[in-house]
């Protein structure tokens, strides 16, 4: 078992307020556009799927917007959570680095999820809704938005990326002990779902998919929001208090990271760990911070994908984005690492990367999976697969500074335990892909 430093906070120490990192960006977003006309979208036409409050986080010029108290006693189920100095990785790979990983498998629902489910029902529920649908991909997000609807009396309805559907099962068991409706994407309950199905009936399915789904069903009645759980601004902003946590933490530890490296599908547990410490990046005080975000080889928005407008689903419902794309009729490989198989990123972190604020790399599945393997055997965590993408960088850096002598801070964000994924390790340690 490890014998790494934990670093914890007490309670009376969860951070009070998201940061919002829009204020601080070196130009402001290139707006989303109305998918017929073309034209710059009002917060009117985002009022038919999400609450009036999220709208207006989604736009916020406030550099901090408070967590409400009913919010924060949801987040102290589990939060604070540890930061943990990797001391017997850091032996393995005997190298004069630090690292550190924020640590956010410790919840019930084993990911950083709750931390905006949490969020979104509770203005969902203010604003007299009754019903929530969403899509998920490894289904992390679709287990913390069930407990989330189940603690504020909402009914939940999740469309499951069918490859994940079949390679996680127990995420939809998850799911549904929770009280929530699961169904494999692409269904036949949805015209989006149909059209899929008649092109390609062993379709295994793709984020952009899912999300096409779940809009269809929730602008069928008033009292139903589409729910999302990465991307948007709202849901980047709710994760902040990973990294405002981080921060304290590491004051206590006298550190602060040179490097501070995430994982990257949409971009929600990236831009939680990273986002408090890209503001010291932003206004010139750690001008040295290196910020990476890590995504597969296999799904490279960030690394292959084109900076330009497109849609957030399959369908074509969604506003238009500007983002770094693979085109939304992209289906991904059905790869392990459900949660970061979407064809786009979030329009901030894009912005972030266009403008060489961050960092994009790319791996492929297997050197991910030895990552995680060796982290697991030196730290005593099995981590998501995910969240072992962070990890594989966070061994590079470390490897690096072995060769350079330096002995650099680096920070990760392990985003989710990965005992709903054992099934995919066992194909790992058996046939190693």
């Amino acid at each position: 078992m490890s014998s790494s430093k934990i670093i914890f906070l007490d309670q009376s120490q969860i951070p009070t307020h998201y940061y919002n990192i829009l204020p601080d960006l070196p130009k402001p977003l290139d707006p989303p556009l109305h998918p017929g006309t073309k034209q710059p979208i009002g917060t009117q036409d985002l009022s038919a799927i999400f609450p009036k409050e999220l709208i207006k986080q989604e736009v916020s010029s406030e550099q901090y917007i408070e967590i409400p108290d009913e919010v924060l006693e949801l987040y102290k189920l589990s939060r604070p959570t540890p930061l943990i100095r990797a001391e017997n990785l850091e032996k393995k790979l005997d190298t004069p680095a630090k690292i550190y990983f924020k640590y956010e498998g410790a919840n019930p629902t084993g990911s950083h999820k709750t931390n905006t489910s949490y969020a979104q029902a509770y203005y969902n529920k203010r604003a007299g809704i009754k019903k929530l649908v969403t899509e998920t991909g490894a289904g992390q997000w679709g287990s913390a938005l069930a407990m989330a609807c189940k603690h504020f009396d909402l009914e939940c309805e999740v469309f499951m990326v069918k490859v994940s559907y079949n390679q996680k099962p127990y995420r939809k068991t998850f799911m549904k002990f929770f009280g929530a409706e699961v169904y494999a994407s692409p269904s036949t309950l949805t015209s989006a779902g149909k059209k899929v199905l008649d092109k390609d009936p062993n379709s295994p399915g793709s984020l952009g998919i899912a999300i096409s789904e779940a809009i269809e069903i929730a602008a069928q009645r008033e009292d139903t929001n589409y729910s999302l759980g990465s991307v948007l601004n709202h849901v980047l902003l709710h994760q902040t208090i990973i990294g405002e946590e981080a921060k304290k933490q590491l004051e206590i530890a006298d550190d602060y990271p040179d490097v501070v490296i995430g994982c990257v599908g949409g971009g929600s547990n990236f831009a939680g760990i990273a986002f408090p410490f890209l503001k010291e990046k932003l206004t010139g005080d750690k001008n040295n911070l290196e910020v990476i975000g890590v995504e597969p080889l296999s799904c490279p928005s960030l690394t292959k994908g084109k900076y330009d407008y497109d849609f957030g689903d399959e369908a074509g419902m969604t506003p238009l984005i500007k983002m770094y794309t693979l085109g939304h009729e992209f289906v991904p490989p059905s790869i392990h690492a459900g949660g970061l198989r979407y064809h786009g990123a979030a329009p901030i972190v894009s912005a972030l990367v266009n403008s060489g604020h961050v960092i994009a790399k790319a791996y492929e599945q297997t050197e991910v999976f030895q990552a995680a393997h060796l982290f697991a055997q030196c730290e005593g965590i099995v981590p998501a697969p995910e969240s072992a993408h962070a990890i594989k960088e966070a061994i590079v850096q470390a490897i690096k500074c072995k060769e350079t002598g330096e002995s650099k801070k680096i920070l990760f964000n392990l985003s989710g335990h990965g005992f709903l994924d054992l099934g995919s390790y066992e194909i790992f340690l058996e046939n190693g892909f």
